[in-house]
């Protein structure tokens, strides 16, 4: 047993490594959020896309439904792959522009950049989903008031149907947040100086896992403070149905 606490817990490496797992932590925050909000918006917006109405409009559900199922259906560490090696290869070709290959916005490195979009893009597929859930579980009267009182459909979205499917959401839309912040490790693969990242490199040089075990208890102070929160969201959802208030 003693020999395990010296393994996985060994206390003064923590206290000496403490800045530079905490410095890796705040990249995989920021990771977290920044990625969190575009894969929320851009989920929305597919969510939006795939109840466009109308025969006319059809080729756009289908992309938008094809597209949601292609990235619910590979791992975000392909998509990461991809997106790392494509975007540098057609830079170097000169097919696209150095912003877009190797982007370096506010001085944070591509690979940062590259961890972004790949969240965006995976998180926002399986987002749209939990949207779509939310929007069907809107009464379809709704929808039809709002054309009766002469609103285009775009407006009955905006102001009446998505405004109550979001608020409907919210747990299970934490639930995927937290699961993307887990999944922000993976952006490590491409040398993105993140929690994990900085935990092997530790671990490399003194051969003991303890800095990994730090990164991972950082790990649950935040997720496990979000668990909480989607339980209080769900209870708070509980009682509002019981009083019947909408």
């Amino acid at each position: 047993m003693e020999q395990f606490f010296n393994t996985y817990f060994d206390f003064s490496l923590m206290n000496e490594y403490f800045g530079d797992v905490l410095e890796g932590f705040w990249w995989t925050l920021r990771l977290s959020i920044l990625g969190g909000i575009l894969g929320l918006t851009w989920g929305l917006v597919l969510a939006v896309l795939r109840q466009l109405p109308g025969k006319a409009l059809a080729p756009v559900r289908w992309l938008t439904i094809a597209y949601i199922d292609a990235l619910r259906g590979i791992p975000m560490l392909l998509t990461l792959l991809l997106i790392y090696g494509g975007l540098g290869t057609l830079q170097a070709e000169g097919t696209i522009p150095t912003w877009i290959g190797v982007p370096e916005f506010f001085g944070y490195p591509s690979a940062f950049w590259y961890g972004i979009l790949a969240l965006m893009l995976t998180y926002g597929a399986y987002m749209a989903e939990v949207y779509r859930a939310g929007i069907e579980a809107v009464p379809r009267g709704q929808m039809e008031a709002a054309r009766s009182l002469g609103m285009s459909h775009g407006q009955a979205m905006r102001y009446i149907i998505v405004p109550q499917a979001v608020r409907k959401v919210i747990p299970p839309l934490l639930n995927d947040f937290i699961a993307l912040m887990k999944d922000t490790s993976l952006i490590s693969v491409i040398s993105m100086p993140e929690v994990v990242k900085v935990g092997q490199d530790i671990y490399s040089t003194t051969f003991n896992p303890s800095a990994l075990t730090l990164g991972a208890i950082m790990f649950l102070v935040v997720t496990i403070t979000l668990a909480r929160l989607v339980d209080w969201q769900i209870k708070r959802q509980d009682d509002k149905f019981q009083r019947g208030i909408p």
